[in-house]
């Protein structure tokens, strides 16, 4: 059974640091992209990053250097570090293994306020 652990989330004040953790187990993703997408109340959820299982990496205009996206492929992985947090990056915030079907996790809150 696949499954998809996140943690890392909560409150966090502006200009504040979290790092999101989401861990596989069941298969092995090794090969396989793996991202993170966020949905924020009365928007649709968006890609935030993703990347490859070689280590290269797309990032959402909204977050291009304050979010990086790394993943450890030993221990089935893929991290989140979000730095300089704004109110606008509150949201729930889904990891997403790409095989040949979409695994997602269960979603973590994010919330950014003083």
């Amino acid at each position: 059974q696949v499954q998809l652990v996140e943690s890392g989330g909560g409150l966090v004040q502006p200009g504040g640091s979290v790092r999101l953790s989401c861990a596989a187990s069941g298969r092995i993703f090794s090969i396989y992209t793996m991202g993170w997408y966020r949905q924020a109340p009365g928007k649709q959820r968006e890609l935030v990053a993703d990347i490859t299982s070689s280590g290269s990496t797309n990032y959402a205009d909204s977050v291009k250097g304050r979010f990086t996206i790394s993943r450890d492929n030993v221990k089935n992985t893929v991290y989140l570090q979000m730095n300089s947090l704004k109110p606008e990056d509150t949201a729930v915030y889904y990891c997403l293994v790409a095989a040949l079907k979409n695994y997602w996790g269960q979603g973590t809150q994010v919330t950014v306020s003083s």
